[in-house]
């Protein structure tokens, strides 16, 4: 059920997994500096997302769903195991695959991410989806951005703020309205001790959609996990800081991660799609 695949490089696979209403065109630098450190990068459209969806009847789908299109996706591109990097929703997609396909999972990055939204999740997530199709899309930029983005990149950073933007505006809104309503039923916190896979949580210090409580959270639930908390970062940390890409590879390749504070601002002005 995934529809555009892009994918770029040569060497261990990675597979992207791209936040909430977006597509896998978001990662652009962050993906880019994945495949000049020597990993062949996969970044699948998650079901009914990206400006040119594949198929979709409209039909609710979980968050677990679009867990098994991965693992799916993972067949027909004749791949038996990937490391996987989760932002956001895709986090959340990235915990359901590790914990329903630990055999497909080699290392794990979950970013400004969570496997519970709390009690109140249902009913914040059903008038999040109520907006998502009652408001028109570029209505909803300044919501979006204040949540991405610290203030001092979205004044500074304006070609990559409209840059993820358009890719939300592309995105179906009826599709947004599903994801946020599956996103509503997660609760994968009796998978998370599961998950076998070694793992790095980040979380953005200033996240406002998952705070780092939520990450410590995860870290505390996956066995051996690690937490780093990112200053000055909120909900969309690895695209507003593509250097952390360094941080990661670090992880996926088991070797000692770089010290966060020598990780450049790497302001993502010019950031490059990854292309199949």
């Amino acid at each position: 059920m995934t529809s555009t695949v892009r994918r770029a490089g040569r060497g261990e696979p990675v597979v992207l997994l791209h936040p909430l209403a977006l597509s896998g065109a978001v990662w652009g630098e962050f993906a880019t500096r994945l495949v000049a450190a020597g990993f062949d990068v996969v970044a699948p459209d998650a079901r009914g997302h990206g400006a040119e969806p594949a198929p979709w009847d409209g039909a609710p789908f979980s968050i677990a769903d679009l867990a098994d299109d991965v693992a799916t996706l993972l067949d027909d591109l004749g791949v038996d195991r990937a490391h996987v990097v989760g932002m956001s929703m895709g986090g959340s997609i990235a915990v359901e695959l590790a914990a329903r396909h630990p055999g497909r999972v080699d290392r794990l990055v979950l970013a400004d991410t969570t496997a519970w939204y709390g009690p109140n999740a249902p009913a914040a997530w059903t008038e999040r989806a109520a907006r998502a199709v009652g408001v028109p899309r570029r209505r909803q930029i300044p919501f979006q951005t204040d949540r991405w983005f610290t203030d001092e990149f979205v004044r500074t950073a304006h070609d990559e703020v409209r840059r993820v933007a358009a890719v939300f505006t592309a995105t179906d809104s009826l599709a947004h309205a599903a994801a946020c309503r599956a996103l509503g039923a997660l609760d994968a916190r009796e998978r998370l001790a599961s998950i076998t896979a070694p793992t790095l949580v980040l979380t953005g210090e200033e996240d406002l959609a998952t705070p780092p409580s939520m990450g410590r959270a995860l870290a505390d639930g996956i066995p051996g996990s690690r937490f780093e908390l990112l200053p000055a970062l909120r909900h969309m940390s690895l695209v507003e800081r593509p250097a952390l890409a360094a941080v990661v590879a670090a992880h996926l390749r088991g070797a000692a991660a770089p010290d966060l504070s020598d990780v450049d601002c790497g302001c993502a002005a010019h950031a490059e799609e990854v292309v199949v």
